[in-house]
């Protein structure tokens, strides 16, 4: 086997292994404050059209959130976008896929669409922007770190952690990968 084609069989040795090794990572500081002991459930890189649009990362207990589902554990995520993004097209992004899954109703569409208007911020590559659901508690958002906002609808969480989590999701295989099934 020549150099180079050992570097290339290391390079997708090393691909394959990170992931695995990832898993049971321990959460960011400011999630474990809300979440002791959470740990790395699962990740995945989402892409629109063939375009990367962020690294999302689930933070919590991964046997209360595999065994008991979701909505019912707590659980952070995380996005780490890969490109600058405008918070407006986000929050607006986030209600059509709400509204795709038929969860709520139309005044709270239009209602957590204005909360989120108020809370997330222009992105750009690099930024992380986690989600924080802990069940019957407000939804509390952070951009790299400090605390953004939060919304008080109880049942905003499930319907906005459903755009990753639902089983009706328009992401399927980030949805497994998120989960730690595939």
């Amino acid at each position: 086997m020549t150099a180079m084609y050992r570097r290339i069989f290391l390079l997708v040795l090393v691909g394959f292994l990170l992931p695995l090794a990832a898993h049971g990572q321990p959460s960011p500081g400011y999630v474990r404050q809300l979440l002791p002991d959470t740990t790395l459930v699962g990740q995945g890189l989402y892409r629109w059209f063939g375009l990367s649009i962020y690294k999302a990362r689930l933070w919590g207990d991964k046997a209360k959130v595999t065994a008991t589902g979701w909505p019912t554990s707590s659980f952070a995520l995380e996005l780490e976008y890969t490109r600058k993004l405008d918070g407006e097209d986000i929050a607006i992004a986030s209600r059509d896929e709400i509204k795709k899954l038929g969860l709520g109703t139309n005044a709270q569409h239009d209602q957590w669409l204005a909360e989120m208007k108020k809370i997330f911020p222009n992105v750009a590559e690099g930024h992380k922007l986690t989600g924080i659901f802990i069940p019957e508690q407000p939804s509390r958002f952070f951009l790299d770190g400090k605390l953004i906002g939060e919304v008080n609808d109880p049942e905003f969480g499930p319907a906005f952690f459903g755009i990753w989590l639902h089983p009706k999701t328009s992401a399927p295989k980030l949805r497994q990968l998120l989960l730690g099934t595939k």
